[in-house]
């Protein structure tokens, strides 16, 4: 079996109306991979809010693509490793690392297909049914969108919701968090999100004014190229620290892991460089006792938690249109479960290309 052909795209797509709010639309970078024996295998990375989006499709195209082309793509951890070291260059992160990610899912795509299993039992399946948190949050939603937000989430039976603390004032974070936690009850734990935005000192005193509410983690607390920062703070505070979707290697991951930054890891298969090193990088961590988490995507995530015996919850997040794939894995009663179709199980919608590129 030989990679003929690689064709990629960029799709715009609208987010929800309440995502909206934030992000009107994200982006995908899209790669298809066919090859002489008819089985193709479908790729892409996210990106959130579309910035890059072309950029990461230049590269893919003109850097990565000649890589693989007449190449066997059963051959994924051979091909992952020449792609990862082709560019001495530049770093595998950012913009190479998600245009690899978007190679390395249409890699296993096919090796899935071939094998006719799901990826999960390819790779050695631990469970079939995922439980999720609801995601969401966002600082620009008021009140009354953040409570139909949160009890939307609950309704799906997920016990888990995540939002954003993006205000200024650690109090004003507080009363959104509080006000949330009362509206669904005792049967729903929350977490909360700083995404990066404060300092050492910052995270500490909201921190502190969040400790007596019982959260499951507390996200990305600084820059996520600080890890020494954020081990400061894991350190320092009482609520568990969640990061890692900003972080692209396992070389990342295991500094993050030695330095005791965080007891929750957050992998991005579209950002960290495939379902390839997502794998190795959760298997790091189940040597040091770490849950894993995967970042959004849940829709491909599912198949890492589902081979993992550390995973935890992957994020349900209304990011996207009903026309983008078929037969997108649903949540019911706060799980989703993996289909038995073979590889990642995601094929776009017919007309999609057509509609959002």
């Amino acid at each position: 079996m030989k990679i003929t052909s690689i064709d990629s795209c960029v799709l715009t797509v609208p987010t929800s109306r309440q995502m909206a709010l934030e992000f009107p639309h994200h982006k995908l970078v899209v790669a298809e991979i066919a090859t002489d024996e008819g089985i193709g295998g479908l790729g892409y990375s996210l990106m959130f809010g579309g910035g890059g989006a072309e950029s990461v499709r230049v590269y893919l195209d003109t850097r990565l693509k000649p890589l693989l082309l007449g190449e066997d793509p059963r051959d994924v951890e051979r091909l992952w490793e020449k792609m990862f070291r082709g560019d001495r260059g530049v770093r595998r992160v950012g913009i190479a690392g998600m245009a690899l990610s978007a190679l390395d899912i249409g890699l296993w795509d096919i090796a899935g297909k071939v094998a006719k299993l799901p990826l999960y039992k390819l790779w050695g399946a631990v469970s079939d049914r995922i439980p999720c948190y609801g995601s969401g949050g966002w600082s620009k939603y008021g009140d009354k969108d953040l409570l139909a937000e949160a009890e939307r989430y609950a309704g799906m039976g997920c016990g888990y919701y995540k939002m954003k603390i993006h205000e200024p004032d650690p109090l004003a974070n507080r009363r959104r968090v509080a006000m949330v936690q009362k509206a669904l009850g005792p049967g729903v734990r929350m977490m909360v999100d700083v995404n990066q935005k404060l300092d050492v000192a910052g995270n500490l005193r909201q921190a502190a004014a969040l400790e007596d509410l019982d959260l499951v983690w507390y996200e990305e607390p600084v820059i996520a190229d600080d890890i020494a920062a954020c081990a400061e703070v894991a350190g320092a505070i009482k609520i568990p620290v969640a990061t890692g979707e900003n972080n692209y290697t396992r070389y990342e991951f295991r500094e993050l892991i030695e330095r005791k930054a965080a007891r929750y890891l957050m992998p991005d298969v579209c950002r960290a460089n495939g379902f390839s090193e997502t794998l190795r990088i959760a298997r790091l961590a189940a040597a040091h006792g770490v849950q894993v988490s995967p970042h959004v995507v849940y829709e491909i995530s599912i198949q890492v938690s589902g081979a993992i015996p550390n995973g935890f919850l992957v994020e349900l997040m209304d990011w996207m249109p009903p026309d983008l794939f078929e037969e997108l894995p649903t949540c019911k009663d706060g799980h989703i479960r993996i289909s038995d179709r073979p590889g990642h199980g995601l094929t776009l919608h017919k007309g999609a290309v057509r509609k959002y590129a």
